[in-house]
């Protein structure tokens, strides 16, 4: 099976999403979807060679967390904006130690903070080691750095383990 589909997960990502983008849900569509989702995954398969392992439960925990969080940090953002005068905001560069290692478990932690409204990961370091990210409000550095690593590092270092 794994010659056939070295990725199942992409493989399924991608059928679905073609017949997201194409809106159509005929024979058809689905047949194209199916063709891309075997043949895109079999032609990358040589640049993707030590693939990590994912836990499938706690992804899923982690997914909804990770939605409830931007549920939050919008109406946090939007009373920020609201009611507290600019004088008052505290934005930061926070520069985020990073213990993942694996490529794929850095970029899910970047995006994830990408997603949560009120910051955004900026740059990673050249040695791999660092994230920087932009808070919007942000009075304790230190804190919003170790609320980050606590919150979504610690469980990404379970999914990708």
């Amino acid at each position: 099976m794994s010659r056939v589909l070295p990725h199942p997960g992409l493989s399924a990502l991608l059928a679905v999403m073609w017949v997201v983008m194409v809106n159509d849900l005929t024979f058809g569509t689905i047949f194209l979807g199916l063709v891309i989702a075997v043949a895109v995954p079999l032609f990358s398969a040589p640049w993707w060679p030590g693939r990590p392992r994912v836990r499938f439960l706690p992804a899923l925990a982690y997914l909804a967390l990770v939605l409830r969080d931007i549920v939050v940090a919008n109406f946090e953002v939007a009373a920020i904006i609201l009611f507290k005068p600019n004088h008052a905001l505290r934005p930061a560069w926070l520069t985020v130690p990073l213990e993942l290692t694996s490529p794929e478990a850095i970029t899910v932690f970047a995006g994830t903070i990408s997603l949560t409204p009120g910051t955004v990961s900026c740059d990673i370091s050249a040695c791999g080691r660092y994230l920087l990210v932009h808070a919007l409000h942000a009075p304790d550095p230190s804190a919003a750095v170790a609320k980050v690593k606590a919150r979504y590092e610690a469980r990404l270092k379970r999914i990708f383990a």
